[in-house]
Parts: C-alpha cells; structure tokens; sequence
C-alpha cells in the first residue's frame, strides 16, 4: 500500500503546482516560453500518478 500513497501524494503535489502555475498565470498574466507544454505535462503526469494510486 505505501507505493500507491507515494503515487497519490506525487499526483497531488503536482496537481497543486499546476494548478499555482495556472491562477498566477491568469491572476497576474505570468507567461513564460513553453508554459503550455509545462503546465499540459504537469496536468497530465498529475493525472496519471492520481489514478494509479487509487
């Protein structure tokens, strides 16, 4: 079981990071080159690392 909460508690860190990323991008229009493929990998690893922790 303790694999599956080091995936989960990943997945939800850096789900937290995208979405900081994300408000500070609309709140006070931060861009950066490649921000879209940055937040687009955070999202999808996050994504991935939650599901296999269920």
């Amino acid at each position: 079981m303790a694999p599956a909460r080091i995936n989960r508690n990943l997945g939800m860190l850096l789900l937290s990071i995208y979405l900081i990323l994300a408000g500070l991008g609309l709140l006070i229009g931060l861009h950066f080159v490649y921000m879209g493929v940055l937040e687009g990998l955070l999202a999808l690893v996050a994504g991935v690392l939650i599901l296999i922790g269920r």
